[in-house]
Formats: structure tokens, sequence, C-alpha cells
């Protein structure tokens, strides 16, 4: 079974990472280092920011 597409792109997962603070560990150690708290804030993050488009697109 081959592995799943994510449904963020590389570059928007490191702009989210930078921009919590966690970058350089990802930068340095991959995406694997992170811990489930810092995922969830980029899964957090992700959503806040979708819906701030989605609401910008209404008006």
């Amino acid at each position: 079974m081959g592995r799943r597409r994510g449904l963020m792109s590389e570059h928007f997962k490191e702009e989210l990472a930078k921009e919590l603070g966690f970058y350089d560990k990802v930068k340095q150690n991959g995406w694997g280092e992170i811990t489930a708290n810092e995922a969830g804030s980029m899964v957090k993050r992700a959503v806040q920011i979708a819906e701030e488009s989605m609401a910008r697109d209404k008006t």
C-alpha cells in the first residue's frame, strides 16, 4: 500500500512551522520529529486560515 498524499503542500507546512516556531527542528530532523502538540497546532492554524479565507470569499 502506497503512502497517502498529504492535504497540505510542503511549502504550506513549512510556513506554518515557521509561524509556530518549530521550523528549525523540522529543517534539522524532518517532520517525524515534531510532537503531537506541534502537529495539532499546525492543523488548528491551517483550519483557522481556511476559515478566514472562506469568510473573505463570502463578502
